[in-house]
């Protein structure tokens, strides 16, 4: 989920402020609730042989088979300073035939936070490798048939130290990321045929610093007083494209009642995107290299295609009349313009937990992965595709953002201001485990004038997502796992129209002997276009056997 930058009031207030928000000495903390009878170590190694079998339904009728071999782990790690969830992976498929899928697959995701000086430091990363299918208008669909065409592997990571500690009366809160996201393509060029080549997002690095200091309110004055400041730089090879944001801020924070305050803040913001144009050949045409995207000239000036610096500020509310419920709700200016964000999260009980967050944050493909990675909770079980392995949108957790369904929506290289919603529900009911994840998101771009990139200036994507997984155990040897999913995009790039992708799968797991496990699955996926495209239809199958270290 992409995340704008937090409100420093909002951070202050939740942290500090003890009528609104619990001090942070009165709530558990992860190591805390990790002690003593809590500490676990469930580390699960794996092998696994398949087979497994695709049809065509539209618009041809093509079948094909293949075997795959794949290895995997597994691990739910919960100790007094470290917390890791970890699904990893990597499958080797051997076609039948020569238009059979073959080739290697690595997918997985992953959260780790690894306490280096209690209470006070951490050292926190994230890991995602997914698979996803690229439409010919941008639209990105996952599915349980991925090869061919159109097919992308995404690769994102991050780490970086957080810092939570009380010098004093004085909360200092801060922290440093440094993310790398790729995305690879086996074919040239990701399109449909006859259509204008898409130019793809290819690889960045990104670094994001922010730090705070406050002191509660009632402890020097009736209002709690922060002072913060933050950095962000995103760097993409694609045109050598670049956002760079700075930014400080004082805020304030004026209980109102034991449940409720009043946050605001003011300051100053520097805001720069630029990049470079790309190389033409003879005919003033811009060459497109073997990866299938344009080759960047490095002899051209950079060219700002966004510069906004001056005055910020936001207001709003915070809301908590429980340990278990929060909302939040800001009005802001921000990267120029009216900016809206806020977050809902109730946990009625231990077993279910709804979280809805309103987003506007300003970046390319690999920052908004980066951020979607560090909002993840650090206790979840990866939910997988049964026939592709592919993890699917969200994973299996009761806290915080479960799902990433937002960030994979579209891989164009261009930078982006993103605004949208998404909302997230989980629930376990015995030997039921159920989630649903939603979300609306649209992206506007920006590109330089007098580039390559101007053209796409201004245009903008849509889309809708949805999301829903439902497993369980069905006796002491066998258990099953569903997942729904359906996925609207709409573009103003081109003329295709608008696509809906969406489909499902069921799959059934049997224990047959100490550690070795049966299994079957089946899925079928669609894919409705516009303007008298041709729609997809694709059923697949699948047995296999797994052995468990």
């Amino acid at each position: 989920m992409p995340r704008v930058q937090p409100s420093l009031a909002l951070v202050f207030s939740l942290l500090a402020a003890p009528h609104v928000a619990f001090a942070q000495d009165e709530l558990p903390s992860a190591a805390d609730a990790a002690g003593g009878s809590q500490k676990r170590a469930d580390i699960t190694p794996y092998i696994q042989a398949s087979q497994v079998l695709q049809a065509e339904l539209s618009p041809g009728n093509d079948v094909v088979t293949y075997s795959s071999l794949a290895a995997g782990v597994d691990a739910q790690i919960t100790g007094r300073r470290t917390q890791a969830a970890v699904s990893v992976r990597y499958e080797r498929r051997i076609g039948w035939g020569d238009d059979a899928p073959d080739g290697d697959v690595i997918s997985g995701i992953a959260r780790v936070s690894a306490g280096i000086v209690p209470r006070t430091l951490t050292l926190e990363a994230g890991a995602m490798a997914a698979q996803t299918r690229v439409d010919g208008n941008g639209a990105v669909t996952q599915s349980s048939v991925i090869d061919g065409t159109g097919r992308t592997d995404v690769y994102a990571l991050y780490a970086g130290p957080r810092l939570q500690t009380q010098i004093g009366q004085m909360q200092v809160d801060g922290h440093y990321r440094i993310g790398y996201t790729r995305v690879e393509e086996p074919d040239a060029l990701v399109t449909a045929p006859d259509a204008d080549p898409i130019d793809v997002f290819d690889e960045s690095i990104a670094h994001d610093a922010q730090i705070h200091t406050g002191i509660r309110p009632g402890v020097v004055l009736p209002v709690g007083v922060g002072l913060g400041a933050g950095f962000y730089q995103e760097d993409m090879s694609n045109l050598d494209q670049r956002v760079r944001n700075v930014w400080f801020r004082a805020d304030a924070t004026l209980p109102v009642t034991p449940n409720l305050a009043l946050v605001g803040g003011v300051g100053y913001e520097d805001l720069e995107v630029s990049n470079r144009d790309a190389l033409l050949d003879d005919d003033d045409q811009p060459v497109v290299g073997d990866d299938g995207r344009y080759v960047t000239d490095k002899n051209t000036p950079r060219i700002k295609s966004y510069d906004v610096s001056g005055l910020i500020w936001d207001a709003g509310v915070v809301w908590r009349p429980s340990r278990r419920t929060t909302l939040e709700a800001h009005v802001a200016r921000r990267y120029g313009s009216m900016s809206y964000y806020g977050s809902l999260s109730y946990q009625p009980n231990s077993r279910s937990h709804l979280y809805v967050s309103v987003y506007d944050s300003m970046s390319g493909f690999g920052g908004q992965m980066n951020n979607t990675l560090a909002a993840l909770p650090t206790d979840f079980e990866a939910t997988r595709n049964p026939i592709s392995g592919n993890v699917t949108d969200c994973v299996v957790a009761l806290e915080d953002d479960t799902c990433v369904g937002s960030s994979l929506t579209g891989l164009r290289s261009s930078v982006f201001r993103a605004r949208g919603i998404t909302a997230t529900y989980g629930v376990k009911l015995g030997r039921l485990q159920a989630g649903l994840g939603a979300g609306y998101d649209r992206r506007k771009y920006v590109g330089a004038d007098g580039t390559i990139l101007e053209a796409y200036d201004g245009l903008s994507d849509e889309n809708v997502w949805v999301a829903a997984y439902l497993s369980g155990e069905l006796d002491r040897r066998s258990s099953f796992q569903t997942n729904v999913y359906a996925n609207w995009f709409d573009s103003e790039f081109n003329a295709t129209g608008s696509t809906l992708g969406y489909g499902a799968s069921a799959a059934y797991f049997r224990t047959i002997a100490s550690r070795i496990s049966a299994s079957a699955a089946v899925s079928i996926d669609g894919l409705e276009r516009d303007e008298d495209l041709e729609d997809l239809w694709t059923a697949a199958a699948m047995v296999g056997l797994r052995y468990s270290f």
